[in-house]
């Protein structure tokens, strides 16, 4: 996806640098993925511990193989994530527009990309969490 998005924007310049097409797609493709490090945060404000963390450290090999094995139900909410998510979003991408407008506008649609998937994949989990909660408190609990 950030491939074809890096080749349609125009030339990214950052103080009369210009920057290379390789390095705007590995921008892209870390920003896509460090977005979710807002996770850790919003379990420590959940759960007062850093036990997310401190599981990453022990096991740095669930941050790719088993990420469910990081956070318990409700650690990190459904609706807090995608909040968190958009407020990041509302305050990268008009900050860097004052930097660069294009390096602005690749942000806000590699953000506006992961916020859309992780809405289509919390809808495709939603019945299950359902169907998996104890009570309508738990469910509550993840969702939020």
């Amino acid at each position: 996806m950030t491939v074809p998005l890096v080749l349609a924007l125009p030339p990214v310049s950052i103080a009369g640098y210009s920057i290379p097409v390789a390095v705007l797609v590995g921008y892209g493709t870390v920003l896509g993925v460090a977005i979710d490090f807002d996770h850790f945060l919003i379990a420590r404000l959940k759960t007062g511990t850093w036990d997310a963390v401190r599981f990453c450290l022990r096991n740095p090999t669930a941050a790719v193989a088993a990420q469910d094995r990081i956070f318990r139900p409700g650690d990190v909410g459904v609706l807090s994530r995608l909040l968190s998510h958009l407020l990041l979003a509302g305050l990268v991408v008009p900050l860097l527009a004052a930097v660069s407008v294009p390096l602005s506008i690749l942000t806000g649609i590699v953000l506006y990309v992961h916020v859309v998937t992780d809405v289509v994949w919390d809808i495709h989990r939603l019945d299950h969490q359902a169907e998996t909660a104890a009570n309508e408190a738990e469910l509550l609990r993840a969702l939020r």
